[in-house]
């Protein structure tokens, strides 16, 4: 049996590859804001490439690095009842 190399070649059998993968169009956004479309592997409308820290000004890469790892959250003190006078609010309880 010989194995000819032509367009029928797929409908008479299997196709000689490793993935049988769908791709879908994503509409790709670069770093200045220009967009391409293309095929993506996955079902996704928009991919955005990541922005090279290095290219920035310092206090913009300060900014940013403040954004994404905040500092610690602040210990609120509790409220205590001791300084209210709740006769001020004797007119809003139920009798």
């Amino acid at each position: 049996a010989c194995a000819r190399s032509n367009s029928n070649r797929a409908a008479i059998c299997h196709l000689q590859r490793q993935l049988y993968g769908r791709r879908y169009p994503v509409l790709l956004v670069s770093t200045d804001g220009s967009t391409v479309r293309l095929r993506y592997r996955e079902p996704k409308r928009i991919l955005m490439l990541p922005l090279d820290s290095n290219t920035l000004p310092e206090a913009e890469r300060k900014a940013r690095l403040r954004r994404h790892f905040p500092s610690k959250l602040k210990v609120k003190e509790e409220e205590t009842f001791e300084g209210i006078d709740l006769d001020t609010y004797k007119k809003f309880w139920k009798k």
